[in-house]
């Protein structure tokens, strides 16, 4: 069984700053100082909660914010949180902010009410605290203050945060993309991979499922693993161990700063925000054009209804469909 170990050093890339060096993510790890005692988890609408002026962004879908798992406990006097949709992250990511505030600290979470919003009051109910809440634009809005106690705190965290799928043989966060399963986009993506040789990219590289079997082959000499979620890259971080591998927490849409790569292989997301929307996927494929060298090989899974050919024969030379199976398919494209 794999034990936990400290992670290396993630690069968090931001097109107009350059590379962040981060601490990796590591069991038992030390506690960052932030003087702010503001905080904003994710991006809530201005028109349903005013974010704090000079609030710290703790959301590990911006690259570049800090870890609300790793702020002082009581060293906050408010956040305001855009809750996420899953039951057990919304709970885990409540519970360190809780465990984030001092007590009578002021907290505001919202979400869409069909997207976890319904159920938050109960949920901060169940921690012990008293939720006024109020409807509005489709969204539930909870506020309430830290009590002095906050029951079930222990459980929530324990029950959201990282451990060791011993199915996947990997650790992994829920959360995260395809957190407890094999995605079988992946998984027809891996059977149809060949020996890849040279410098590469894995974009979407989630907790590292991919990465695996492109490092398979000992003709790769550098894989820049890259995802905006910085729990996923954290696993990855404990995953793979390769001198190989080099972890960057970034916006794909944003750019990366790769050029002149010989193969990219990716399973572009098409949802933000629990909404689909195509351009994700089309906007990983344009990334992939400027990443690669001149006879370069993109490798791309995609869901079947998913409207890719244009794009990739817009900005390819020769685009060749290698699979298609359980509602997926799988191209290659040879820029």
């Amino acid at each position: 069984m794999r034990q936990s170990r400290p992670g290396r050093a993630i690069e968090a890339y931001l097109p107009d700053r350059g590379i962040l060096r981060t601490p990796a993510f590591s069991v038992g790890s030390v506690t960052l100082q932030v003087t702010t005692s503001r905080g904003v988890y994710g991006t809530p609408p201005a028109e349903l909660a005013e974010t704090p002026e000079g609030a710290v962004q703790f959301s590990p879908l911006i690259p570049g914010s800090k870890r609300l798992e790793e702020r002082e406990n009581g060293s906050l006097d408010t956040m305001v949180m855009l809750a996420p949709p899953g039951t057990v992250e919304r709970r885990y990511t409540v519970a360190l902010a809780l465990r984030a505030l001092a007590a009578g600290g002021s907290l505001t979470v919202l979400a869409p009410k069909d997207k976890g919003g319904s159920r938050i009051a109960k949920e901060l109910k169940a921690f012990g605290c008293d939720v006024a809440e109020t409807s509005r634009r489709h969204h539930r809005i909870c506020a309430c203050v830290r009590p002095a106690l906050v029951s079930g705190l222990d459980n929530a965290l324990a029950e959201g945060g990282p451990r060791l799928d011993e199915t996947l043989d990997l650790w992994t966060w829920p959360g995260v993309f395809s957190w407890n399963r094999l995605d079988p986009g992946s998984a027809l993506l891996e059977q149809n991979l060949p020996a890849l040789s040279g410098r590469g990219a894995d974009f979407g590289c989630g907790i590292g499922i991919l990465a695996r079997a492109i490092l398979a082959s000992p003709k790769v000499e550098h894989l820049a693993m890259i995802d905006i979620d910085r729990r996923a890259v954290d696993m990855a971080a404990l995953n793979i161990d390769d001198p190989r591998v080099e972890l960057r927490w970034a916006d794909i849409r944003s750019g990366t700063g790769l050029k002149g790569l010989d193969f990219l292989v990716m399973n572009p997301p098409f949802h933000d925000g629990g909404a689909e929307d195509q351009s994700l996927g089309q906007a990983f494929i344009r990334r992939a054009a400027e990443a690669l060298r001149p006879g370069g090989v993109l490798w791309l899974v995609a869901n079947r209804h998913l409207p890719y050919e244009a794009v990739l024969t817009s900005l390819f030379k020769r685009v060749t469909p290698k699979a298609e199976a359980n509602g997926y398919k799988i191209y290659e494209a040879a820029k």
